[in-house]
């Protein structure tokens, strides 16, 4: 049997739960479909905590971040939640490589409220950790999205709209076509009027069978999908509680032993979450391990035993996710006629969500026939047409 909707969107992580909701509180007829059951561990939206914060220098980014703060409020109400059950402010730090300049200037310009510390102010101030040159001290607007809230918040919301929200569909194929888009699922087909791919780890996969060009290219960049593995390190003897933590990342100054710049804040009830950024091994999302690399885990240890005192290097749980990351860790938010596509998140897109489904369910209402307009032109995929992107370092957190 087939079934003929207006939108599908595929990928029930946070993006595509995002955008099922942005569609039905429009009043849009929208169905979800993801492959795994509720509250599964297999991609990058799972688990009680990710950073929310708005240091970012370019405009695109600041717009998205500053838009989500609201949104992700906006998304509690819908959800019938209280004020802070998916969104909790703590503050953030960040320290390291003076970035002084380009992000105190677009602070100033937005009236985002901040600070600067010497690092033995911020030091007296947070006593669990310890800094390096110049401290950023995002005073009002960064803290923690309780992940897994807000991925339920999202689909219950879409639903309370009459989005149809199901799990435990794997969607095979999608095939654009003449006026419509099929997809193709382990339980029958879909024909939607537009469909958002949102499916993080498995894009490449998914898009590529979707926009088969003459060499077998997608139009997708080289998108990398590593195994990231975070951990939960149990607090300190004497150490302050987790609730007094910032947010923080540290970007160490050259040279240094880590492989990567750090990130790290408190999960309630778990500890102090601390992780280097996109540096995990290489993985296919259907073959993953979730055993931690024993390398990198010791380099996480020896920089929690040197920068974080108040954490213990020696408890902690290892936690498993993944990254999906671009040349330029830029995010990819396009349409190709009928398809909208959200990939390439590069570990720092959780914070954007709300807003994010914004563009993609703008994006899914344009004229098909028609240049994508809703999303900024930094998320092209008209970048990589253009040859080679250069590498770039992310941005942890």
């Amino acid at each position: 049997m087939t079934e003929h909707v207006s939108h599908v969107v595929v990928g029930g992580g946070v993006m595509g739960s995002a955008a099922a909701w942005q569609l039905a509180r429009a009043g849009h007829d929208v169905v979800l479909l993801e492959r795994f059951e509720p509250g599964h561990a297999n991609g990058a939206s799972h688990g009680a905590s990710r950073i929310y914060r708005t240091t970012y220098s370019q405009p695109a980014y600041l717009d998205l971040a500053q838009e989500a703060f609201g949104l992700w409020r906006e998304l509690e109400r819908d959800a019938g939640l209280r004020a802070d059950a998916v969104l909790t402010l703590t503050g953030g730090v960040s320290h390291g490589v003076p970035r002084r300049t380009e992000i105190g200037d677009a602070f100033a310009a937005r009236g985002i409220p901040h600070e600067w510390l010497r690092p033995e102010e911020a030091a007296d101030r947070w006593p669990g950790l310890r800094f390096e040159g110049d401290v950023l001290h995002e005073t009002a607007t960064a803290g923690r999205v309780h992940a897994d809230r807000a991925v339920a918040a999202f689909q219950s919301a879409a639903r309370a709209h009459g989005a149809d929200v199901r799990h435990g569909v794997h969607v095979r194929h999608v095939h654009p076509g003449p006026g419509s888009v099929r997809v193709v699922t382990d339980r029958g087909d879909l024909v939607a009027g537009t469909v958002v791919v949102a499916v993080g780890a498995w894009s490449a996969g998914l898009l590529g069978e979707a926009f088969p060009e003459p060499d077998g290219a997608a139009p997708l960049p080289s998108l990398v999908v590593t195994q990231e593995q975070p951990a939960h390190f149990a607090l300190a003897p004497g150490a302050p509680a987790e609730g007094t933590w910032p947010a923080f990342t540290h970007a160490p100054a050259e040279p240094h032993a880590w492989p990567s710049g750090v990130y790290g804040l408190a999960t309630p009830g778990e500890g102090i979450k601390v992780g280097f950024h996109g540096v995990g091994p290489r993985t296919d999302p259907d073959r993953r391990t979730f055993r931690p690399e024993p390398g990198q885990l010791a380099q996480l240890q020896d920089y929690v035993r040197t920068w974080v005192p108040g954490a213990d290097a020696d408890r902690f749980v290892p936690v498993s996710c993944t990254y999906t990351t671009t040349p330029d860790h830029d995010f990819v938010l396009d349409r190709v006629g009928r398809v909208v596509i959200a990939a390439g998140f590069s570990g720092h897109g959780f914070k954007f969500a709300p807003s994010i489904g914004r563009v993609l369910a703008e994006l899914a209402r344009e004229d098909p026939d028609a240049s994508p307009e809703a999303a900024d032109r930094l998320f092209s995929l008209a970048r990589f047409a253009r040859g080679p992107v250069a590498q770039v370092p992310g941005r942890a957190g």
